[in-house]
């Protein structure tokens, strides 16, 4: 019997991935980089972005790492446009079941915040919880058990909803069972390492058993 259901953020309830990869590089452009393609670096964390685009000076990479985030600030994300239409009906269902349910995000608090506001999910919403929050990033697995915690329950209770390699792979180390939502078009990321690939959050309900 699944007593909770616990979501990534980006990628699956609010489709970010790709805006995410383009902003990146506007950013980058106006420093000199020439991309004859965008870079699909989802699911990637802060510290392995910034190191794929300068492996060889630590200065410059923090240097542009330090800068991007003035440049989030004046290019914010579009939540509105980008939040997953499914979301709310389907937390809503989970919570009529009397499914717990938790965020639990690599994100600043502040954008899970936001999120929680635009997509109006707070009253189905019973903890959230910010990868900055934690002592390690996924794929380590403190911030799914953290939220186990927090909600009274066993891995083995749990449905971890996830969409990047490095999600999935903390959430398999949580020992919880993890469905892997498919992607946005034009977004690629190895989802093999998932119990079940599903086209959409209402197949959560299939899970519930």
């Amino acid at each position: 019997m699944v007593r909770a259901v616990l979501f990534d953020m980006d990628g699956v309830l609010v489709d970010t991935e790709w805006f995410y990869n383009r902003r990146r590089c506007a950013y980058l452009e106006e420093h000199g980089f020439v991309f004859d393609e965008i870079p699909d670096l989802s699911g990637s964390n802060e510290t392995a972005i910034w190191e794929f685009f300068v492996p060889d000076d630590p200065v410059r990479r923090e240097e542009l790492r330090l800068g991007y985030r003035d440049y989030q600030k004046t290019h914010p994300v579009p939540y509105g446009e980008l939040l997953n239409q499914d979301a709310k009906p389907v937390m809503e269902e989970l919570h009529a079941r009397g499914v717990l349910q938790a965020i639990a995000s690599s994100s600043y608090r502040s954008l899970i915040n936001e999120l929680v506001e635009i997509a109006d999910v707070a009253n189905v919403l019973d903890y959230t919880v910010s990868g900055h929050e934690c002592s390690a990033f996924k794929p380590d697995p403190e911030i799914y058990l953290r939220a186990m915690g927090q909600l009274g329950v066993e891995p083995g209770e749990c449905l971890i909803i996830e969409d990047s390699p490095l999600g999935i792979e903390a959430g398999k180390r949580s020992g919880a069972r993890v469905l892997a939502l498919k992607p946005h078009e034009g977004v690629h990321l190895d989802q093999s390492g998932a119990d079940m690939v599903i086209d959409s959050l209402w197949d959560i309900l299939n899970e519930l058993g």
